[in-house]
């Protein structure tokens, strides 16, 4: 072979080789991983509370938590409250339609179902998670925005009422996951408001329970799962006087309230206990 092909062979080999070598450095790179959730707070049982949906916020109670509505206060009040040492819920509805919202021409005709016995609100078909969970994300994620540490989303037991659609126990219980999915995925604790026939299956996924008037019907015991789970349960009665609810509350780890039903400033907590 003459001296230049042996030459042209040897490059050749040289080439294959360094293009072999080349190849392995320049393949796809793996997918970087998807970003963990952030961590969430989790209310410990025993913490003591306000839930102020109307009037002017009152920030000067001295509790650790407040609960207030998500829509109508912006991140300079959730700021204060934070700067008073104090930890804030997200007020916001879920399994209800409500035509006074900023939103609420979003929400196609066909998910709005009977009215839930509150001026302006209609029960929504939860079975329709194409359109609710978009918009859904948007409210939660606008708490999260404005620095809430909390969600509490209301009309989560919409299958044990005449809402018009024919909806489940086994309809509520996705629901109800998803919402709490989507609570967690921004960052913010959650909780379950009512619904209490659920809360066997449902208390791993929410972090407190928020609940009205167990001790006027006599089914404040079905809350116990929370407590023992370590979990607050806030607790609020309209029509009792404090004597006939804040003993068993006191037994049972409640965090419970005295309120009027359009729930503004006023409230009455449980008395202490006598040494």
């Amino acid at each position: 072979m003459h001296a230049r092909g042996a030459a042209r062979l040897r490059a050749g080999a040289l080439l294959l080789t360094l293009t072999a070598l080349l190849s392995g450095c320049t393949s796809a790179p793996e997918p970087a991983p998807e970003p963990a959730a952030r961590d969430h707070w989790r209310p410990e049982a025993g913490l003591g509370w306000q839930w102020q949906l109307s009037g002017p916020l009152d920030p000067a109670v001295d509790v650790p938590v407040y609960d207030i509505d998500g829509f109508d206060h912006g991140t300079a009040a959730v700021d204060g409250l934070h700067r008073r040492g104090r930890k804030v819920i997200c007020y916001l509805s879920t399994g209800a339609w409500e035509e006074f919202r900023p939103d609420a021409g979003k929400f196609p005709a066909r998910v709005l179902g009977r009215g839930n016995g509150w001026k302006g609100e209609r029960w929504l078909d939860i079975r329709r998670t194409d359109v609710l969970e978009p918009l859904m994300e948007k409210r939660i994620a606008m708490c999260a925005r404005k620095g809430f540490d909390a969600v509490e989303p209301d009309n989560m037991d919409g299958y044990r009422n005449r809402t018009g659609f024919p909806l489940t126990a086994a309809d509520q219980l996705r629901y109800n996951r998803l919402i709490a999915e989507i609570a967690h995925r921004h960052g913010l604790a959650v909780g379950l408001k009512n619904d209490l026939g659920q809360i066997p299956e449902l208390e791993p996924d929410f972090d407190f329970a928020v609940n009205e008037q167990c001790a006027q019907y006599g089914e404040c015991a079905k809350l116990s799962p929370f407590v023992k789970a370590g979990k607050a349960v806030f607790h609020v009665e309209y029509e009792l006087p404090v004597t006939r609810f804040c003993g068993q509350s006191r037994r049972l780890g409640l965090s419970s309230l005295l309120k009027k039903y359009e729930l503004g400033a006023w409230r009455q907590e449980c008395p202490q206990p006598r040494g």
